[in-house]
């Protein structure tokens, strides 16, 4: 019996000045454990003329993680945070009851050819956290667990897997782990998976019951516990998922909650101005309108 559920692959979305690649919410998969949205974004090359420019917008009920493989974010929000991401270190931050942030090239790096590569991911909050107040924390490379195992090198960005522990302070039992294969590798991790899980092949070749799969796919499994795959030499994947929460998770623009109504809330404050300001940025995104006959999925 195959244990290989669903097959998701990228589909092409705008954000602004900006195609990425959505992986989730997906029609038949909306989360993965607590994972609601997931975007790759690039590799691009941007010209001295072009920069990534993301302005201010607003959250609600969820954890942002930045990841990069590429290039470099300047990240400021409504909380004071100012920070410079690069690749392999982790931004988090914690919307809870709302937040508001931008993402854009460094001032030192504009004008200036760059690329740009990385994850943009969402983790949905447990009911009783979703109107915490926000934080931002950010987890230099150094600092996230990494190590090798028979040729196979491992890093953790957030959550436990196995006996390692990632610094990220999330507030679900979930897990996100970097895998690039140096050499033709087989991987059975199962017995440090939990819950939901995710395969994500960013480069490279994964087989799962005699069926090969390339990059910019999404195999989730049926069974984690019986999750083994065969990987080739350079090949790049994550491993993400964990414990699926009980109530359902809506999301709607860039709000997620367990409670449409909160939502249509949040909606309102955004339209009336009543979310708090990030000092010195005035560009924000407004508010889209609802498609013509909207519904909640």
């Amino acid at each position: 019996m195959s244990n290989l559920r669903l097959i998701i692959e990228e589909r092409a979305r705008n954000i602004g000045n900006f195609l990425v690649g959505r992986l989730l919410p997906f029609s038949q998969q909306r989360t993965i454990g607590p994972f609601i949205y997931i975007d790759h974004m690039g590799p691009v090359a941007l010209t001295e003329h072009e920069a990534f420019d993301v302005p201010p917008h607003p959250h609600i009920g969820l954890s942002t993680l930045t990841y990069l493989l590429e290039g470099e974010v300047m990240h400021r929000d409504s909380i004071g945070t100012e920070q410079r991401i690069r690749p392999g270190a982790v931004n988090w931050m914690t919307a809870g009851k709302g937040v508001v942030h931008s993402e854009r090239s460094p001032g030192d790096l504009r004008g200036k050819p760059q690329r740009m590569h990385g994850l943009q991911i969402w983790v949905a909050l447990p009911a009783h956290d979703e109107e915490i107040e926000p934080y931002f924390a950010h987890i230099p490379a150094e600092a996230l667990p990494a190590w090798e195992e028979q040729g196979v090198h491992y890093r953790l960005i957030a959550g436990a897997f196995g006996n390692q522990k990632a610094g990220v302070p999330v507030h679900s039992r979930l897990y996100l782990v970097e895998i690039h294969c140096i050499e033709d590798a087989y991987l059975a991790p199962g017995d440090r998976l939990f819950g939901e899980t995710g395969l994500y092949i960013l480069e490279g070749q994964v087989q799962s019951d005699g069926e090969w799969f390339g990059p910019r796919q999404i195999l989730i499994a049926q069974n984690p516990s019986l999750c083994g795959f065969r990987a080739k030499a350079g090949t790049k994947l994550y491993l993400l998922g964990g414990e699926p929460f009980e109530e359902n998770r809506y999301i709607d623009w860039n709000f997620v909650s367990s409670r449409t109504a909160r939502i249509d809330e949040a909606r309102a404050d955004w339209k009336a101005g009543r979310f708090p300001a990030i000092v010195g940025e005035n560009d924000l995104i407004p508010m889209p309108e609802r498609p013509r006959g909207f519904k909640w999925a």
